[in-house]
């Protein structure tokens, strides 16, 4: 009877999410944490709460789709990952090998026009995980409906320390003028096919961190962050609207910022100046007509457990 009414509650919390959101973001990236801690709280393997958090990757996708989401980045396998123990991290590369074959090969993803891409340093990889990474982009090259990105061996300050040497030597051997040097030519360095900025970051486990991930574009975007304390295993659709409602709200605020301070503008200043703080204006202040609507009714979350800043 409790789990009944749980549901119910939950079900009914949900449409009252979606419906309160308005817009949602282009690109959302989500560092999974919790795997390990949600499988030692039920005393089996990590590996069952890497498969769960799998599972949850899947719901995440459907999820993106229905709101609007154009690109989802996930966390799939950090730098810091290879001082694992050896089991896990061979369990870890089963696991992440066989759902690239997997989602490379599933109907929904050819229908929904889904490319796949692995970015990071995926040469550090097992071979037979690099393998699976080709066959899963060479599957979906030619799709852009909807775009997943998969961090594998990824270490968002050594993408940026690398993308400096190689401008660096660029420089040296005279091929790049420093006078050149700018967005577009940091970007080339850090992918191979450029990526959109991240709007939100989410993190599940209760760590408030983002762990260098995405730092070029995250960073550089300001992009949103949502915090929650689920594991991934754990992570519901509620959890994933309540983090598009932060990017929401920040957002507005962002809009509303911008009209009072070109409302200052408008004040202080007059000639030729003048239309441009007016159309920043104009430009603003139509989504900003509609009041916030607060939310007080969320559901009160676990606190995390006492645990090192390192642990998953």
């Amino acid at each position: 009877m409790r789990d009944w009414v749980r549901g119910r509650v939950e079900t009914i919390y949900e449409r009252h999410l979606r419906r309160s959101i308005d817009s949602c973001p282009d690109h959302v990236a989500i560092i999974q944490d919790g795997n390990r801690r949600y499988a030692r709280n039920r005393g089996v393997d990590p590996s069952a709460g890497h498969r769960r958090g799998a599972q949850t990757t899947e719901d995440v996708l459907e999820w993106c789709e229905e709101l609007g989401v154009r690109e989802l980045t996930v966390y799939a396998f950090s730098t810091e990952n290879f001082e694992r123990p050896r089991g896990e991290r061979e369990s870890l590369f089963d696991l992440i090998e066989t759902k690239l074959r997997e989602f490379a090969d599933t109907s929904e993803v050819h229908e929904r026009r889904v490319r796949i891409r692995a970015i990071g340093d995926v040469d550090k990889l097992p071979p037979r995980v690099r393998d699976a990474a080709r066959y899963a982009e060479n599957r979906t090259r030619g799709y852009g409906q909807f775009t997943l990105n998969i961090a594998l061996a990824y270490g968002g300050r050594n993408q940026l320390l690398e993308a400096a040497r190689t401008t660096a030597c660029d420089v040296e051997r005279g091929s790049l003028e420093p006078d050149d040097i700018d967005v577009d030519v940091i970007e080339a360095r850090l992918y191979e096919r450029p990526i959109r900025d991240v709007d939100l970051i989410i993190r599940t486990g209760g760590d408030e961190r983002t762990s260098n991930f995405l730092p070029w574009h995250a960073n550089g975007n300001e992009a949103a962050v949502f915090f929650c304390t689920p594991y991934w295993p754990e992570f519901r659709k509620i959890d994933f609207l309540r983090g598009v409602r932060t990017y929401e709200r920040r957002e507005k605020s962002w809009r509303r910022t911008r009209v009072e301070r070109a409302r200052t503008l408008c004040r202080t200043i007059s000639g030729p100046e003048l239309p441009d703080a007016h159309s920043i204006i104009d430009r603003f202040q139509d989504p900003l007509a509609e009041p916030d609507r607060t939310d007080r009714t969320e559901p009160r979350e676990r606190a995390p457990e006492e645990r090192p800043a390192n642990a998953d």
